[in-house]
Parts: C-alpha cells; structure tokens; sequence
C-alpha cells in the first residue's frame, strides 16, 4: 500500500503526463506493487499554479510541494516519480528531509557536479530555446518546438503529434506559462548544485538514449556516482512517459520488487 507523487518539468504541467499516471496505477496493480493513489503534483509557476512567481531555488520548489502535501493531507513517507526539473526538486528533498521519501525514479535529470552545462542542456536546442522566448509565437508554434526537442515518437507518428499537440495548446491556452517563470525556472535549474552525498532513498534512474534536450550522459554520470541503479531506454526522446509509459510503468515494477538484484545498466 503506498502513495506515488508525479513531478514534471521545466514549464509542464501535471496535465502533460497524459494517461500514464491511470497506466503506472494498473501495471503497479498487476505486479502486486501495492500503489493505492498516485498525486499529480504542479511546481509553482505552472499549469494550476501559472500565476504564482516560479521560486529562483530548486529547494524553494521542493518546500512548496512538501507543504502541498501537508495541506492535502497525504502523509509521508513518499514514493516520487519526477522529471528533469522535477527530478532535481526531489533530490532536493530527500536530501534535506530522509524520513520522507522512500523512492525515488528520476528520468533524464542532472547535476551541475557532475555534467558539464553542453550536456545539461545541448548545444543544438538553443536556437529552438530562444524562439520560445519571442513574443510574437503562437501557442501552437511554441509547443510544436517543444514536442520536437522532447520526443522521438512525434518524429513518425504524425496522425499521435497532432493529438498531442492539440491538447498541450489547449493547457498552454488554460493555464499559460509566463515568460518570466519559464526564465526563472530555467536558471533555477541551471544554478542548482546538490550534495555530492547519494540520499538515504532508494533510487532508480532512468535515461533515454536518444534524449535530445539533455543528454543521457547526464543520468549515467549520477547513477555512477551513486552506485545506483539506471535503466537505459533504446529509442524514446527526453520524455519518456510521453513517449513509451508502458516501458518507465514496467521498470519501475520491476525494480520494486526486486531493486537489490537489478542490474546496475540494462538497455530493454
């Protein structure tokens, strides 16, 4: 029995998990994972919270989803699924407060410790970055960059790119991300600096060797300074939720229920 909170990243909203959080809850199900609810958590600055100021700290946006819980009455200790910004958040957390998180999955995330800023965030994206900053975009344009720096499945799947697209223009339309938090979001992240100590969670990485916003080197690094385990996806882009659920929903049950015997790198 236990409570999974979702986290995403840098300008998503929780509506940008789509249907994964329905399918993490039925394949934890079927391998007798024991999840009762999964809470679909958004960092200040986006969708539910796109009026609030995005903190300048990862710690900041860490306090506000523990106080977040607190008012919403779940209690800890917390399995969290994050993220790359949302990943960062959660190490943050657990690092500063142990007894309240027992799991950890973080997806394509970093550590300015460890990485340098090129593969942090690649070269190639910075062009499409300084678009998204430009006035005059539409929503539609914005998040059609930001569907093809995020995911490799939109590359050949155009009849799902244009559904996907139609719903994220709908959020961005509902519940718009100011240009001043999505900077603010982005040098949280940048400036962020963890302990170099692997938290007492227990933590999974998952990476995607095709990510094309950060670079799988990034969660590699992490997982070889924790001596932690990491799951390497063959094909997807950044978002791997988006782009294959089943297969972060399959790792994740796998590594429940038995995390000691999982090998450090498997590539499925």
């Amino acid at each position: 029995m236990s409570t999974w909170i979702f986290l995403r990243g840098l300008t998503r909203e929780s509506r940008h998990w789509g249907e994964f959080p329905q399918l993490f809850q039925r394949e934890m199900v079927d391998a007798h994972c024991g999840v009762t609810q999964v809470v679909v958590l958004d960092l200040p600055g986006n969708g539910s919270l796109h009026a609030m100021r995005s903190p300048l700290s990862v710690d900041a946006m860490a306090d506000y989803c523990r106080a977040e819980l607190v008012r919403r009455g779940v209690a800890p200790p917390y399995n969290i699924l994050a993220m790359s910004l949302g990943a960062m958040a959660v190490v943050a957390w657990a690092a500063r407060h142990p007894r309240e998180v027992a799991n950890c999955v973080l997806i394509n995330t970093s550590m300015r410790s460890l990485s340098p800023f090129y593969q942090r965030l690649r070269p190639a994206n910075y062009a499409a970055l300084l678009k998204l900053a430009l006035p005059f975009r539409s929503a539609g344009e914005q998040e059609e960059i930001i569907l093809r720096i995020t995911s490799r499945r939109a590359l050949t799947r155009p009849e799902w790119q244009a559904d996907v697209l139609r719903s994220w223009i709908a959020y961005r339309q509902e519940f718009p991300v100011s240009r001043a938090n999505a900077v603010r979001q982005l040098l949280a992240a940048a400036s962020w600096r963890a302990s170099g100590a692997k938290p007492d969670a227990r933590i999974l990485i998952l990476t995607s060797e095709h990510d094309g916003l950060v670079d799988t080197r990034c969660s590699r690094a992490l997982a070889a300074h924790w001596q932690t385990s990491v799951a390497v996806h063959p094909q997807a882009g950044h978002d791997i939720p988006l782009d294959d659920g089943a297969w972060v929903a399959q790792q994740v049950s796998k590594w429940l229920a038995d995390a000691p015997a999982m090998s450090r790198s498997t590539t499925a």
